[in-house]
């Protein structure tokens, strides 16, 4: 096996004893770890080019793939969070609604990370509101 390789899944390992990371995350950061170690190692600068998935600013090409499970990436700044807020979107003139339609979402999808979403979900059905406001007869 190629050196590049051993020390790129190295890294990849440790790196996902720390993180929940999916599959295809996991193949892409092995690709592009092999690939900059190679270029270090032959005095390149050791910037890859960008991946099939992500553009050059490492922004996700493909909006569906920004809602991940510990962030979401914004589409138009590119930065990695958990919940995408009305105040973030007005820096790029944009209501949440106009977000959502900008890049393909339904109008209905949250714009925050999966694991808060579970969270939150799990709280709310854990307080059960319904049934406190049900009056007594």
């Amino acid at each position: 096996m190629d050196d590049y390789l051993k020390e790129a899944l190295e890294i990849v390992r440790a790196q996902a004893k720390v993180r929940v990371m999916t599959s295809q995350e996991i193949v892409s950061m092995v690709r592009n770890l092999m690939h900059g170690l190679k270029a270090v190692v032959q005095g390149g600068s050791g910037a890859s080019s960008p991946t099939a998935q992500e553009d050059a600013k490492g922004k996700p090409l493909d909006a569906k793939k920004a809602i991940r499970e510990k962030s979401i990436i914004c589409m138009e700044s590119g930065k990695s969070m958990k919940v995408i807020t009305k105040r973030h979107l007005a820096k790029y003139g944009l209501t949440p609604d106009e977000y959502r339609a900008k890049w393909g979402y339904s109008k209905d999808t949250p714009l925050v990370c999966k694991e808060l979403q579970r969270a939150r979900r799990k709280k709310m059905q854990d307080m059960r509101l319904w049934e406190r406001r049900k009056k007594p007869e």
